[in-house]
């Protein structure tokens, strides 16, 4: 059998803090933000060996928003969801911001996403509200150098 070791105090730490500035956002009571804890680059970029190892500070990105203060919001649009985000998340917080957003252009945020080795796009409608029927379209970069299967990802050094 077994038994997965106890992640380290300063990497709980690390996320404990993260949650705690997450969670101080102004206005909200309650909320279910839906995204990724990163660990970004210089540039911005997230790196994923970075935050296996916590070489930075993660932070969060919002993609959508699900809940807020005692309201459902699935079932509103994408795009309305996304403009109640807007609404509470802090500006220039190097804590917690909100996903890049595009609309009408994916075929040149691919390339650019490709030549900047990122991981993919997920296209969505922004007239659909958050249902499990609705389809997304994951879109993935078939030559990202993170890709699953990279087991020296995993090494420690």
């Amino acid at each position: 059998m077994l038994v997965p070791a106890s992640p380290p105090s300063n990497v709980l730490s690390r996320f404990e803090a993260l949650g705690e500035q997450v969670a101080a956002v102004p206005g909200v009571g309650e909320a279910i933000i839906d995204g990724e804890v990163i660990v970004a680059d210089e540039t911005g970029r997230p790196v994923f060996i970075d935050l296996l190892r916590l070489k930075q500070t993660p932070s969060y990105v919002a993609f959508d928003i699900l809940w807020l203060n005692g309201d459902d919001l699935r079932s509103l649009s994408l795009g309305e969801r996304r403009r109640r985000l807007q609404s509470i998340l802090p500006k220039g917080s190097p804590a917690v911001s909100e996903a890049l957003s595009i609309t009408g252009r994916g075929c040149d945020l691919f390339e650019l996403m490709r030549k900047h080795d990122l991981e993919g796009i997920v296209a969505k409608r922004l007239g659909d509200p958050y249902d499990p029927r609705v389809q997304w379209l994951k879109i993935k970069n078939p030559d990202y150098s993170h890709k699953d299967g990279r087991g020296d990802l995993f090494n420690k050094s």
